[in-house]
């Protein structure tokens, strides 16, 4: 994972709007409807402004426009997987980047174009995680068979729909715990940032 947990994004924005720190994570695991807007979203079958005023509503807020940016604000790229990243590929291994994401205008495209071989949005492609084709469309944008790939993901059924595919998945808790499995799968002891 690259950025700070999207968790701790969300009950940021909740505590802002005065609801539950945990009222979107609560949503999502307890509303199906509200997981598939999410999924439309992603793969670009919902527009952002409909996700926010659809979204908002479940939320009970009175105004959703800027929903998402105002979600997702506290999140930051994670300095130690950047650089672990940077150092895998920089010893010749390829990376690459697979999003459950609608837009790529939230990221650095520069940092983008540094770190990876190849990058998967969901958007882009009209699927998302866990889907299989996504992952394999992945490993074919790199030039490898999914058995090749190593997965890291925040989301326990993601790294369960790359091992389904072949992939060694790793469940990212934590930036040192992450790092270190990476080194010990590599064989590249990855240097702290």
């Amino acid at each position: 994972m690259l950025t700070t947990p999207v968790w701790d994004s969300f009950a940021a924005f909740c505590r802002t709007e005065g609801l539950e720190p945990g009222a979107i994570k609560k949503l999502f695991k307890a509303d199906p409807e509200a997981l598939e807007d999410l999924r439309k979203l992603e793969v670009g079958d919902m527009s952002e402004n409909d996700f926010e005023a659809v979204f908002g509503k479940r939320l009970g807020l009175a105004h959703p426009a800027g929903l998402i940016d105002s979600m997702f604000a506290g999140m930051e790229p994670e300095p130690e997987m950047v650089e672990a990243v940077r150092q895998l590929r920089g010893s010749g291994l390829k990376a690459g980047l697979l999003s459950n994401s609608w837009s790529t205008d939230h990221y650095d495209r520069k940092l983008l174009a540094e770190l990876f071989d190849a990058v998967v949005l969901s958007a882009d492609v009209g699927m998302h995680k866990p889907q299989p084709e996504i992952y394999r469309l992945a490993a074919e944008r790199l030039g490898v068979a999914p058995e090749e790939c190593l997965f890291v993901d925040d989301l326990r059924e993601n790294c369960e729909g790359a091992e389904a595919v072949g992939m060694t998945a790793i469940w990212h808790r934590s930036p040192r715990e992450t790092i270190a499995r990476l080194s010990e799968l590599t064989g590249i002891a990855l240097a702290p940032a």
